[in-house]
């Protein structure tokens, strides 16, 4: 493919954090990019742009991805969450609170990805995960600073949490 075919601008119509957004985008900008870039949102990060370290992880339609290897002319009618709009939602505000309590982060690079991998994980498991299940479903997000047994422990800590709320209710 020719660079001018990268180029080319695409309109794009979405969802960003519950809002309607139209653009006129790159046709080889990547979602991370088009975020920080067009749409000032500079939580997720780009880290190895490779979909390995984890560090642009977003949610699209529903499930976590990598933003730095999804366009955003792919994106027409896609529904964008971002770091800036669960923490404004306040949904995982004792998820956050919690990672600043067990020192589950220090440069910070890691943890808008993090916090979406461990948001997916609480959303989806019923009662505890396991600290395996925990380790597994963040694997896929790198963590040069703290190591990864802190933000198992602040993730543990509030799924046990939001598991006695819920119980209490009951």
């Amino acid at each position: 493919m020719s660079q001018a075919a990268f180029e080319q601008l695409v309109d794009i119509s979405l969802t960003v954090n519950g809002e309607r957004v139209e653009a006129r985008v790159p046709a080889g900008r990547h979602v991370v990019d088009f975020l920080r870039l067009d749409l000032g949102l500079t939580g997720a990060h780009a880290g190895c742009e490779h979909g390995v370290c984890g560090a642009c992880t977003l949610q699209i339609d529903g499930e976590i991805v990598r933003g730095c290897l999804i366009l955003a002319a792919q994106m027409d009618g896609a529904e964008i969450w971002t770091i800036e709009g669960v923490t404004d939602s306040k949904e995982i505000t004792d998820l956050q609170d919690n990672f600043v309590e067990r020192n589950a982060l220090q440069c910070g690079f890691c943890t808008p990805g993090m916090i979406f991998a461990a948001r997916d994980i609480l959303t989806r498991h019923q009662g505890v995960p396991s600290r395996e299940d925990i380790r597994e479903h963040i694997s896929g997000n790198y963590c040069r600073c703290t190591g990864y047994e802190a933000i198992v422990d602040a993730i543990e800590t509030t799924a046990r949490a939001r598991n006695s709320e819920q119980e209490a209710a009951e």
